[in-house]
């Protein structure tokens, strides 16, 4: 578990660095993050979803993704009119809210706290759920809020933002996935594919870590508190209250909640950095959730603990 984190750590820092030693161009953030979007997110969907099987399987970790999504994104809209945040910090609060980090984080975290048990739960949840998530509901999203600030005139039509989605190359691979389960890659090709899926999280944490900023504008912060507070705190409360009736003794239920609570998804942030929506503020909420969460997880996990013994 710790060396997932002292990876992700490290990733950061290298990043942190590489923007300090001017080497490289201001845009070397962004540049990493089309790597990511059109390379290693797809490579990473051919080599998850054609692994699953549809059995008949718990569905708390299957349909909790979606419920919160439901919720969360008009607790977000309304935040927005309320705080009156500008669109594109709509847009980017609509990304890396609702999507949690539920695979580099989750499974070594599910697996540090629950033992190897605890991951084909985690895997409901991140395959069934927030994958999904990111390539249907997220790319609508960043069609939808990636034009010109108060620019009517060219907000994408129902036509546009479906062409959208049907060119972007994660929902490409994600029905070239589905339509492969059940097919074995040949050798030479599963080696390829996950060559480069294992780049996903150096490459966007480096680029997390080339865009983070410590000193926010003054417009990015009152965002950042609000997505930190509702990603790492609000959004696990919610899982529980709901579930906490379905036996908090059961593993699918506490691995539930736990992957619930994890920071901002990574590639929900480059989305967000990529088409335009607050980048410093989508790097921060990505780099600040991984930083609070080796605190709020274990904290959950006691919390799971202590009403175990109560209920």
């Amino acid at each position: 578990m710790m060396a997932n984190f002292i990876f992700i750590a490290g990733y950061v820092v290298i990043g942190l660095l590489l923007r300090r030693s001017q080497q490289f161009a201001q845009n070397t953030g962004q540049i990493l993050n089309a790597y990511v979007i059109y390379v290693a997110l797809p490579a990473v969907v051919l080599q998850k979803i054609p692994l699953l099987t549809f059995g008949k399987e718990l569905l708390y970790p299957a349909l909790m993704p979606w419920l919160l999504l439901a919720l969360t994104v008009p607790v977000v809209l309304a935040l927005a009119r309320w705080r009156g945040w500008s669109r594109t910090t709509t847009g980017a609060m609509l990304l890396v809210i609702p999507l949690g980090n539920t695979s580099f984080v989750g499974f070594p975290m599910i697996e540090a706290f629950f033992g190897p048990e605890g991951i084909p739960y985690a895997l409901l949840y991140d395959q069934l759920g927030s994958f999904f998530i990111l390539s249907i509901y997220a790319t609508v999203i960043a069609a939808i809020y990636s034009h010109a600030e108060g620019d009517t005139a060219q907000r994408p039509s129902a036509a546009a933002i479906a062409w959208r989605i049907l060119r972007f190359p994660p929902f490409i691979a994600l029905v070239v996935a589905l339509l492969l389960r059940g097919v074995t890659y040949p050798d030479t090709v599963k080696q390829f594919i996950d060559s480069l899926a294992i780049t996903l999280v150096p490459v966007i944490m480096v680029a997390v870590g080339f865009q983070l900023r410590f000193r926010l504008p003054a417009e990015d912060r009152g965002p950042l508190a609000w997505a930190l507070v509702l990603k790492l705190g609000v959004t696990p409360l919610v899982a529980l209250l709901i579930l906490i009736g379905f036996g908090l003794d059961q593993l699918a239920v506490q691995v539930t909640i736990m992957e619930a609570a994890m920071p901002a998804m990574i590639s929900a942030g480059a989305l967000a950095i990529m088409a335009g929506l607050a980048p410093t503020l989508s790097a921060a909420v990505v780099g600040y959730g991984v930083l609070l969460c080796f605190i709020t997880l274990p904290i959950w996990f006691f919390i799971l603990q202590y009403l175990q013994k109560i209920f």
